[in-house]
C-alpha cells in the first residue's frame, strides 16, 4: 500500500494529473495563496467560497469531479489579489466605484488582467494545471461588457470599437468542470446584483445566464448536455432558494 501511495504520487507528478490528496491539501484554508486572497482581497474569497458552493452542488448532480470543481473554484479569482479594489466585490459599500471617469478600455484591460494575473500567482505557488484551467477559462473568450457599451456609447458606433480590447483571453471551457465554474460565477454575480425575492426571480438569474453562455459559444466545447444544463440549473435553484430565503424582521425591545 505505502509502494502504491508513492507509485501514485509520482505518476501523478509526472503526468500533471492532481491526485484527491494533492486537490485536499492545496484546498486547506491555511495555503499561502488562499490566506494571500483573504488578506488582500477578502470580498472576493467570500465571492469564491459562494461560487464554490453552487458549482460543487452542480457537479455532483451531473456526475462531475466534485472535489476538482471546488478546489478550482476557489483559486479561479486569485488575480483579483493584486489589485483588489477595482473590484466591486472589495470595495465599501456605500463608496462603490464603478470606473465611469476611467477610459473604459483601460478599465476592462484591468479587469481582464485579473486572468492573467491569477495564472501567474497560481504557477508560482505551483498549482496543478487542472486547477490553473479553471483561471484561464472562468471567462472563457467573453467580453467585459458593461466597458464595450460604454465605449460604444463614447463613439457611436459599434464599428469603430475594437472589441479585442474588451474580450477575456480565454480558452473558453474545455470541461465540464470549468464550465460549471463559468454558469456558477455568473449566476452568483447576477443573484447578488438583483438579490432576486421569488422563485419566479431566481430562475430568471440562472436561465440568462446558461442562455447567454450558450449564446456566446462558451459551452461548445464542453460535452454538456441539455440535460446536464437542466440538472445543473436545478441545483443552483435548490442552492440559491436558501440563500435568498425570506427573512423575518425582528421587534425591537421597547425602552423602560
Amino acid at each position: 500500500a505505502s509502494l502504491a501511495m508513492l507509485l501514485q504520487q509520482i505518476l501523478a507528478a509526472i503526468l500533471d494529473l492532481p491526485t484527491a490528496l494533492q486537490l485536499l491539501d492545496i484546498s486547506r484554508p491555511d495555503h499561502p495563496l488562499l490566506q494571500l486572497i483573504l488578506r488582500n482581497a477578502p470580498g472576493s474569497y467570500q465571492h469564491s467560497l459562494l461560487v464554490s458552493n453552487l458549482a460543487e452542488q452542480a457537479a455532483e448532480a451531473i456526475g462531475a469531479d466534485r472535489l476538482l470543481v471546488r478546489v478550482g473554484t476557489l483559486f479561479h479569482d486569485a488575480g483579483k489579489a493584486n489589485n483588489p479594489p477595482f473590484f466591486i466585490e472589495n470595495q465599501i459599500k456605500d463608496k462603490i466605484d464603478s470606473h465611469d471617469q476611467l477610459d473604459p478600455t483601460e478599465a476592462a484591460r484591468t479587469i481582464i488582467s485579473h486572468v492573467i494575473d491569477g495564472v501567474a500567482l497560481a504557477k508560482r505557488y505551483r498549482l496543478p494545471s487542472a486547477v490553473i484551467d479553471f483561471i484561464r477559462e472562468h471567462h472563457g473568450t467573453m467580453i467585459t461588457r458593461y466597458q464595450f457599451a460604454q465605449a460604444v456609447e463614447l463613439v457611436g458606433d459599434e464599428k469603430a470599437v475594437n472589441m479585442a480590447d474588451f474580450t477575456y483571453p480565454g480558452p473558453a471551457p474545455r470541461t465540464r468542470e470549468t464550465a460549471i465554474l463559468m454558469l456558477a460565477d455568473g449566476t452568483e454575480a447576477r443573484a447578488r446584483a438583483n438579490s432576486p425575492k421569488t422563485d419566479e426571480e431566481i430562475h430568471k438569474v440562472i436561465n440568462d445566464t446558461i442562455e447567454y453562455c450558450k449564446s456566446q459559444h462558451q459551452l461548445d466545447n464542453t460535452d454538456l448536455t441539455l440535460k446536464d444544463l437542466n440538472t445543473i440549473a436545478e441545483a443552483f435553484f435548490n442552492a440559491l432558494q436558501r440563500s435568498y430565503h425570506p427573512r423575518i424582521k425582528y421587534p425591537e425591545a421597547k425602552k423602560q
